[in-house]
């Protein structure tokens, strides 16, 4: 290949489209195994490669020569091929560096926690010693003369005021799980993760939660690649290409979910901002019909609405897991908490509000089987949409499909 990226595991990597997006050039994905890594290295055929988890480290050895910023990290993310001579650089410094600083977090004279001990957890601590960090505390597993256990950092260190996770830990496709508990640390004024899929961590979620500045690691991921471009190509890239590819990037990956009460048109308009968009529709009732083989109705008929919501729950952990689509959900998504955090991993929530009186009476559908079966139901669900939503679109089945379509997509522009 000439321009590409190599790993151990990357069928979750956006490094791809990014490098596309950004310049002129075929951006392949290579996944290695560990013993490929040192005669793909020797047999120097391609121009210039990013290096990903594992290997950010283990490149190091073969290469000819690497730069101060790769030096004071440990770390090679970047590998230029200058006429046979392999040259190492890190651009993950940069691109933490400048996520850190657009998302407002201030690191000056602040306490901070660095989760994990691979090379992104080097750029973090070189990052944050950069941005003025009075103390920097890096946290493992296990315990070293230059790390603490998680147990120690909760117990000894809970007046830490940054996190940043550098561990894979609710990185896809294990999106479920978060390396620290954030109420143990009730200083915090900023969580940064270097995890760019999903979107949103639970780490993440989780600040934002609790109302803590927070980050994914998408902006770094973008950011990082710009600036590698830059060094594959020798030349500077226009700050407003990278802006555009920036906005086109989230825009593309971010899922738009809609919730609302049953018959308010979430399916109807979720396919037409699938086809505006061009991402693929996924309803959460068809989903479960495929892995049941029965319509929602009839489950909740046969077992009861807590079986039901079960059953949606194991979907939607699912779905929640892609990136890129529309999301139509059923009405009564929101009465399982859990499900909300799971659908913001990836996607913004829209609330469809619609006038009970013009949600259509269903009989064959046990909650909303009359018009006081509707009316009750609004009364109970609406301030869980409200809560749940990102942002609310007050819909009538009077307008066309189109204008609501086009009004959610002007709001989630705003939203994203």
């Amino acid at each position: 290949m000439k321009y590409g990226l190599i790993g151990e595991k990357l069928s979750h990597s956006f490094s791809k489209e990014i490098h596309e997006a950004l310049a002129d050039y075929t951006y392949e994905i290579r996944e290695l195994t560990p013993d490929e890594v040192a005669p793909f290295l020797a047999a120097r055929e391609f121009e210039g490669i990013n290096v990903t988890i594992p290997y950010k480290e283990k490149v190091i050895p073969h290469l000819d020569e690497i730069s101060d910023a790769a030096k004071m990290i440990g770390a090679v993310n970047t590998v230029k091929n200058v006429g046979g001579r392999l040259i190492g650089d890190n651009t993950d410094f940069y691109g933490m560096r400048e996520m850190i600083l657009r998302a407002g977090i201030e690191i000056k004279g602040k306490k901070a926690l660095i989760l994990g001990t691979g090379g992104t957890s080097k750029t973090a601590k070189a990052v944050l010693t950069d941005l003025g960090a009075s103390e920097i505390i890096v946290v493992s597993r296990k315990e070293s003369d230059k790390t603490v256990t998680y147990e120690t950092a909760l117990a000894h260190h809970s007046d830490a005021e940054i996190i940043v996770n550098t561990t894979p830990l609710g990185m896809y496709p294990n999106t479920d799980a978060c390396p620290i508990d954030l109420y143990s640390f009730p200083n915090l004024t900023g969580v940064i993760d270097a995890i760019y899929n999903p979107l949103r961590t639970n780490l993440i979620i989780e600040a934002q939660k609790l109302g803590i500045p927070a980050v994914g690691g998408l902006m770094m991921l973008i950011l990082q690649a710009a600036r590698a471009s830059e060094i594959f190509l020798g030349k500077k890239i226009d700050e407003k290409n990278v802006e555009k590819v920036v906005k086109s990037i989230f825009e593309s990956k971010e899922n738009i979910v809609l919730i609302g009460m049953p018959g308010c048109g979430k399916s109807t308009i979720g396919k037409i901002l699938a086809e505006i968009t061009g991402k693929v529709l996924v309803d959460t009732d068809a989903v479960i019909k495929k892995m049941t083989g029965k319509h929602p109705a009839e489950i909740i008929r046969e077992s009861g609405e807590d079986a039901f919501r079960d059953i949606e729950t194991q979907a939607v952990r699912e779905i929640s897991k892609r990136s890129g689509i529309v999301i139509a959900t059923g009405g009564g998504i929101v009465k399982r908490s859990e499900n909300i955090p799971l659908l913001r991993q990836n996607g913004r929530i829209v609330y469809l509000n619609c006038p009970t009186d013009e949600l259509p009476v269903t009989p064959d559908r046990p909650l909303s089987s009359s018009r006081a079966a509707i009316e009750k139901l609004f009364l109970t669900r609406n301030l869980l949409y409200t809560l749940a939503a990102d942002a609310t679109v007050n819909v009538s089945h009077k307008n066309a499909p189109d204008i609501v379509a086009a009004e959610i997509l002007t709001v989630f522009s705003e939203i994203i």
